[in-house]
């Protein structure tokens, strides 16, 4: 892309709605996502809210407690033997190396190795500022706390390498950072390729609509169909998203409102 002059990635597309929510209920009844990757469907990735009872509490053994309950409803409802989850409270290595603040994504302009999660917010740019290009060297924690990322307006794109992509729809250019990355680190493929199904308890759908969770499961779906390649190409990417219909928590919210 750092040969290319400067596009601008855009599509006409209905962007779901930004609000999400996670859903509780009074008696230790906890709903979270699951995200499904799908081979013989219309869905690269199907998710689905997962109802379980939650461990009330921040401490590890409280958080895994609740990760296995999740996951055992996960496989006696799905059949599934292998499900992931991806925040660091699994203590799962692989988890630790699929993290966006871990996962190294190599820059076209550079060509240095920047995490996921700088890449993302080194690219925002907003109604008074940006991209703060600054934050591909900081800290992944201080580049997603950077206070220019609340105070400087409206997201209004993405500036990646000169290439700048639209916010609609929403996840795409998250998605996209992240599944180039991860085909950058093919020592990952065998172990990933194992899983049948990703969560993240620390995913909050209140706070943000970008999940590594989401992106590890499309990225399954993609090489299963053999389109990793394909999705390399930011335009064939953005594509994907008319290809397929999209299933993730922003779907559900926009489900329920309707209900």
């Amino acid at each position: 892309m750092s040969n290319m002059d400067k596009q601008h990635i855009q599509i006409r597309h209905n962007a779901m709605p930004h609000t999400q929510h996670t859903q509780h209920t009074q008696n230790g009844v906890e709903h979270r996502p699951v995200f499904m990757p799908r081979v013989n469907s219309d869905n690269l990735v199907k998710t689905d809210m997962v109802r379980f009872e939650r461990h009330v509490g921040f401490a590890s053994r409280q958080k895994k407690k609740t990760i296995n309950d999740l996951h055992q409803v996960i496989r006696k409802k799905y059949g599934f033997k292998n499900v992931l989850e991806m925040s660091s409270k699994s203590g799962n290595k692989l988890s630790f190396l699929l993290n966006p603040s871990s996962l190294m994504l190599r820059h076209d302009v550079d060509g240095k190795s920047y995490s996921v999660e700088n890449a993302f917010y080194a690219s925002q740019v907003f109604e008074s500022g940006g991209p703060y290009t600054d934050l591909l060297t900081a800290p992944p924690r201080q580049a997603k706390k950077d206070a220019r990322i609340t105070t400087s307006g409206n997201l209004m794109y993405y500036d990646y390498c000169g290439m700048e992509w639209s916010v609609a729809p929403l996840t795409t250019f998250y998605d996209w950072l992240y599944i180039t990355a991860l085909t950058q680190n093919p020592q990952l493929y065998d172990e990933v390729m194992q899983y049948q199904a990703f969560t993240d308890i620390e995913f909050n759908p209140k706070k943000s609509s970008h999940c590594a969770a989401y992106a590890v499961a499309m990225f399954v779906a993609l090489n299963k169909r053999g389109l990793v390649e394909k999705a390399a190409d930011p335009m064939a990417f953005f594509n994907l998203y008319l290809d397929f219909k999209v299933s993730n928590t922003e779907q559900h919210l926009a489900q329920n409102a309707l209900l």
